[in-house]
């Protein structure tokens, strides 16, 4: 063929060292178009002395048979975008510089994860790494297959972007873009349509018109072929899916598909999804969805409850407020990490070595990057639907909230309270999503994960967004009551309670109070058998134990805020003030007795948990949603009321409850020695039976701990955790007690660890002390709680009343204090917190479920 003597230029710029772009993309409407252009090149490479390495993909066709200078390597493709990407990392980052590597169709990774973004995201991350190790790569891209958008990402990080054309006879190609390493003007001869010359295995430039002409025939030919291009295939299969079910054809499987790539990987999940969404269910689900990906599993269990209701309790359903929550969907925060070239710090953080050390760099990068600008349009789309309400921003990873994984506070949720311009207001709302990302490399959410084995699990981090449920009170902002309710309760504060009966933990306000431990933080605890029930002995105890403090949104600051109760007492409604407030009338009758006449309220939700059909209403709903799911649920709300009395509930999470199933009953003998028992207690402990061996005792003395300085407590919060982490794994028995509430966030109600502070002790026990106002909260339900179920903790409370029998802290007189031996700073602190040694001792730890009594005994010196 002779095409005026030209040289094929094309083909030196390729393989002639520094001079040739790194990264080739060659873009085809047939893959053997591909084989056919780049085999001469790979054998021209080979007789050049370069290493060739061809990466194939499990599953999918050959395109390269490997032999002595061609070496093949597969590498399994699967639904784990990281694995595979990480596979693919190590093998260019281990391999020798100046490689060229031929790979297999980038539109199979598509095919595998869904979606152009993570497709996108795997070609940002190798092709970085590639121009590193000063090598070149060759992708094959099929035409028709991807949007605009995708192919202007990748052809904007290409060197050289290749368009390849057949007419069944010749094969033609149209460099779009080509970037040589080094300035060179020859370069010029190569943007003109090229040919393929079989006499010089290689393309070289066209020349004259009639060759024009049949290149121009076979783009006209691709062109009149083309259906449904420009678009992603995630859209493409939405669209042709609403498109058949719209025509009466059978979706069935087809749901099954979009069960699996947009909700979620778990079994259970997916099955109660076949039972209880329609198509139009998951329409909904992408119409309003940021990015694509999974919803992750906090977004499908509330979707997948809000279904179970409206299928078989259809009046209550009428009684839930309307859905309109968003999703970000799990591949943005892979955009976002790729994007923001923070991927090699990730890989380094989910080494062995790295998984504790390389963390908290990683948290501090996430905090600080940016979004793409079309990620960014569509947050402010979002902010403009809710204007002007406040959202928040909650977690919903893949792994979170499923059977077997709450997570429960593991993970952050930010509320957004909206004010502003819509600038201020977007940048609001990109911090708060920049803050769920880096909780997922929190010590607590790092620990939880290590010990549940998912260490090695793709933890990909998607969002739900939320409407904040409430009404406007003055300048505040909140629902007339939130919690979390339990479809089964193995908690009960009287004897005569119903386990199977459920429970609720109801606060005034935002429901943070009802889940976290903070100040002021005693939810009212309702039995569903016996609403109100309560567990205190009588009014000045109940008030004493009620809700002091309600976390609201202040809309005239635009923040979050924790205020008194007594700030908002006499501005409230009346039929607020009836739901929700409850008087004193103890209290009430001291003060008239000296001729003083007032109100004395507190937070008592009594009107609430006296409304027959709203108590019916959440039991109802959590029997329901524990037949389907078939275990335990439990749930978060809102309640908000209006004047005429008419009340609506916001359904917000759902997910399968872990609880404590015991294995049978311990007995606990009755002909104990007296003087070996330094505690017995009935009626207030939460775990399995068990008889063990103890080996540790970490004791915080209550008397001590009130009288040192506030500024220090938290110090010893850290020597806790000093304890927790040197004994981590060793295999050690080793019980925790310490004074009020443990893992609270304010240090005047107990010590303020976190779960991964205690994650390692066989049982903690809360210890009672009026002198200095401890006391305990058996908080059922709370994060705190979840996380001691999910790791079978013992947990248990020592009261001062007739609950407990026996409780001698002195029986540890003359056991040496080892703690500053794990912890030296904590040598001046060794009359507050006190590590003992108590194997020698024979010490023993002995619980009964059933009989709900604990006994630990130690002989004498």
């Amino acid at each position: 063929m002779d095409t005026t003597g030209n040289h094929p230029l094309l083909l030196q710029k390729l393989l002639s060292g520094l001079s040739a772009p790194e990264n080739v993309v060659w873009t085809a409407a047939d893959i053997e178009d591909f084989r056919r252009a780049v085999l001469p090149l790979a054998v021209r490479a080979q007789e050049k002395g370069v290493d060739v390495v061809y990466i194939h993909y499990s599953g999918c066709d050959v395109l390269f048979e490997e032999q002595e200078k061609l070496r093949m390597f597969e590498i399994p493709l699967s639904h784990r975008f990281e694995a595979f990407t990480v596979a693919v990392y190590d093998l260019i980052s281990e391999g020798a510089e100046g490689i060229l590597y031929l790979f297999d169709p980038l539109s199979m990774l598509q095919a595998a994860w869904a979606t152009d973004l993570m497709m996108e995201n795997f070609f940002t991350v190798i092709t970085g790494l590639v121009r590193r190790k000063k090598g070149t790569a060759f992708y094959p891209l099929l035409r028709s297959r991807h949007s605009v958008r995708s192919y202007e990402h990748i052809r904007s990080r290409t060197s050289a972007f290749l368009e390849l054309y057949s007419d069944f006879k010749n094969l033609y190609l149209r460099p779009v873009r080509f970037l040589p390493r080094t300035s060179d003007q020859e370069c010029e001869g190569i943007f003109v349509p090229h040919i393929f010359d079989a006499s010089q295995s290689a393309f070289v430039p066209i020349r004259d018109g009639v060759l024009e002409s049949h290149f121009r025939k076979a783009v006209n030919l691709e062109l009149r072929k083309g259906s449904g291009r420009n678009l992603d295939s995630w859209d493409r299969f939405f669209d042709r899916v609403q498109r058949d079910y719209e025509d009466g054809r059978d979706v069935g499987k087809d749901c099954d598909i979009m069960a699996e790539v947009m909700m979620s990987r778990d079994e259970k999940i997916v099955e109660l999804l076949r039972e209880n969404f329609e198509p139009e269910d998951y329409f909904f689900v992408k119409e309003h969805m940021i990015g694509t990906g999974m919803i992750g599993g906090k977004s499908c269990g509330m979707l997948t409850a809000r279904k179970i209701i409206e299928n078989h309790c259809p009046e209550i359903y009428d009684r839930l407020e309307p859905h309109d929550s968003f999703f970000i969907g799990s591949d943005v925060f892979y955009t976002y990490i790729v994007e923001n070239g923070f991927w090699e710090l990730r890989v380094e953080q989910k080494k062995p070595e790295g998984y504790f050390t390389v963390a908290e760099e990683l948290a501090e990068k996430l905090l600080h990057g940016r979004f793409p600008e079309p990620i960014r349009e569509e947050f402010r789309e979002l902010l403009e639907f809710y204007d002007p309400s406040p959202v928040i921003v909650r977690s919903s990873s893949i792994l979170e909230d499923g059977f077997g994984n709450a997570f429960a506070g593991k993970y952050e949720s930010v509320f957004c309270p909206g004010n502003g311009t819509m600038e201020e207001r977007l940048l609001e709302f990109e911090n708060a999503v920049r803050v769920v990302y880096a909780s997922t490399l929190s010590r607590s959410a790092l620990d939880y994960r290590l010990r549940r084995g998912l260490q090695d699990k793709d933890e990909l981090m998607a969002i739900l967004v939320q409407r904040v449920s409430g009404s406007y009170f003055g300048e505040y902002y909140f629902p007339c009551a939130a919690g979390v309710g339990y479809s089964y309760s193995a908690y009960r504060f009287l004897d005569s309670l119903d386990p199977a009966a459920g429970m609720l933990r109801l606060v005034m306000g935002l429901g943070t109070g009802a889940v976290d431990r903070t100040q002021g933080s005693y939810p009212r605890l309702v039995s569903l058998d016996l609403p109100e029930a309560l567990p205190y002995k009588n009014g000045a105890e109940h008030h004493k134990y009620s809700q002091r403090s309600l976390d609201v949104i202040d809309r005239e600051k635009g923040t979050l805020e924790q205020i008194s109760f007594y700030k908002i007492e006499n501005t409230m409604p009346a039929y607020i003030k009836r739901a929700v407030f409850g008087h004193d009338y103890e209290a009430e009758r001291r003060l008239a007795d000296q001729g003083r006449y007032r109100n004395v309220w507190f937070i008592s939700c009594g009107g609430l948990v006296k409304n027959k059909q709203l108590m019916g209403d959440m039991q109802t709903m959590m029997q329901t949603a524990q037949r389907e799911y078939g275990q335990p649920v439990d749930i978060e709300f809102t309640i908000n009321l209006s004047e005429d009395g008419e009340y609506v509930i916001n359904l917000l999470q759902c997910r399968p409850l872990q609880f404590f199933e015991d294995s049978g009953r311990q007995g606990i003998p009755d002909d104990l020695p007296e003087q070996e028992v330094f505690l017995d207690c009935n009626h207030c402990t939460l775990g399995n039976s068990q008889k063990v061996a103890v080996d540790l005792i970490l004791y915080v003395d209550p008397i001590a701990y009130y009288r040192m300085p506030y500024n220090q407590k938290n110090e010893i919060a850290r020597f806790i955790g000093a304890v927790n982490w040197h004994f981590r794994d060793r295999d050690k028995n080793m019980l925790l007690m310490v004074p009020g509430r443990i893992g609270t966030s304010s240090p005047e109600l107990g010590v303020p660890t976190t779960f991964s502070d205690i994650s390692s002790f066989r049982a903690i026990f809360e210890i009672a002390e009026s002198r200095a106002g401890y006391n305990p909260e058996l908080s059922y339900g709370s994060h705190m709680f979840q996380d001691l179920v999910e790791n079978e903790i013992l947990y248990a409370a020592v009261f001062e009343d007739r609950r407990t029998r026996v409780f001698r802290p002195e029986a540890f007189t003359g056991l040496r204090n080892r703690i500053s031996e794990i912890e030296p700073s904590a040598k001046e602190f060794e009359e507050i917190v006190r590590l003992y040694d108590v194997r020698e001792r024979g010490c023993e730890l002995l619980h009964d479920l059933v009989g709900e009594r604990i006994v630990c005994l130690m002989k004498e010196n």
